[in-house]
């Protein structure tokens, strides 16, 4: 029953930010970003919001403009969730697709290339070529 209410707390957080985010937050320093995953604490103290930028050199200066808005985010957050009291918001950056083309990069490297494909077989069918057959 507990983690059904978190994960729901979780994705409502996650909405209401990327929503925020999306509408009302125009810090140039924040690239493209998305929300990939909340993790709230059981208590809803505090809610981890992972988040991923579209280029590497968009991360930190995402994060700081992330971390320079928290108290707009989490009053927002406040307005929607119904519980005692409202979470601190603590982002971090998702490493999750960086770690999953790393993978995939060594895999492709440590595979053998593909075979070629074979030459179409002949078919033996025991007519002479170029002879007209009919069924």
């Amino acid at each position: 029953m507990g983690s059904n209410r978190r994960r729901r707390g979780a994705e409502v957080i996650r909405e209401v930010l990327a929503e925020t985010i999306a509408r009302d937050i125009s810090d140039p320093r924040l690239g493209f970003v998305t929300l990939t995953d909340v993790e709230a604490s059981p208590d809803f103290a505090v809610a981890t919001v992972y988040f991923t930028t579209l280029t590497k050199a968009q991360r930190e200066p995402s994060q700081r403009a992330l971390e320079a808005a928290r108290g707009l985010l989490q009053s927002r957050i406040g307005r929607e969730m119904r519980t005692r009291h409202t979470p601190r918001l603590e982002f971090v950056y998702d490493e999750t697709q960086d770690r999953a083309r790393r993978v995939s990069r060594l895999i492709d490297e440590l595979a053998p290339p593909p075979a070629p494909p074979a030459p179409p077989a002949a078919a033996d069918d025991g007519e002479e070529p170029g002879e007209d057959v009919r069924w």
